[in-house]
Parts: C-alpha cells; structure tokens; sequence
C-alpha cells in the first residue's frame, strides 16, 4: 500500500468512528475557514460525496454543525438542525476545544442539547482543535447505540 493510500484509509477511518457511512448525505453548518479540513475530508472520502451546504433543500442522514461560542443561541442552531435530519439522524455537533476560541462549555452543550429534546450520546476528539459531540433524538438514541 502507498502512503498515499495508507493516509486516504487514516482519514477514512476517522469519519468511520464517527458513525458516517458510504451514501450518506451530511450536510454542514456553520462551515469557516476555521473548521477541521481533515475531517470534512474524511466524511466526504467515506460516504463518497462533498457534504451540503446550509441550501440543500432537501433531508440528510446527517448533520456536522460547526458551532463557536460567538455564533449565536445554541439551542436554536440544535433545533434547526434537527429539521434538517432524517428520523433516526444524529448531530455532530463541532465545538472548539478548551483554551481555543470559540469554546462552549460542555454543561452549555447539555443544556442547549436537552431543552432541544436531544440526548448525548458521545463525545470525540475531532482534530486538533475541535471537539465533538454526537447528539440524537431519544428515539434515535434507544436504536443506534
């Protein structure tokens, strides 16, 4: 195996981790030159497509929300996201890590998470300065894990 293909199956894995499946559709919010280019990377190599923007018209299996503290009202970024979704669909919720700006405390996360009608059901390191945080609906939750 070449390196190049050793560091394409590295990158696939880590979306693999995350749950993100071939022929997904992920759909993206809050994207900025900020966010962990690696992992969008590896989303999009594993379910074989780029990931959608905040215009796609449509439902997605999934949704990667790429949310600072300076964004605005978490709970609310949650709840749209939420109507973005399948049933059954999870929110990967990206927050920058302690000590980097942007950051959420994770109580905030909870809080935000729960008043949303959403359940965490993990948190991961997402790259070097992201977190993030799998956030289903408690019906979701009960059948994915």
């Amino acid at each position: 195996m070449s390196a190049t293909a050793d560091h394409a199956e590295e990158r696939t894995n880590l979306a693999a981790r995350l749950g993100f499946e071939p022929g997904q559709v992920v759909q993206e919010i809050g994207y900025d030159e900020d966010v962990e280019q690696e992992l969008r990377e590896s989303i999009e190599a594993l379910i074989g497509q780029d990931l959608v923007d905040e215009d796609y018209d449509d439902v997605a299996d999934a949704v990667l929300l790429w949310f600072r503290d300076e964004d605005g009202d978490l709970t609310d970024a949650l709840v749209d996201a939420i109507g973005l979704i399948e049933d059954g669909g999870a929110v990967w919720l990206m927050t920058p890590k302690t000590g980097r700006d942007g950051y959420v405390e994770p109580s905030d996360i909870n809080e935000a998470g729960q008043t949303a009608g959403l359940s965490q059901t993990r948190s991961v390191s997402a790259g070097k300065d992201w977190t993030g945080s799998r956030l289903v609906t408690p019906k979701a939750a009960k059948s994915k894990r």
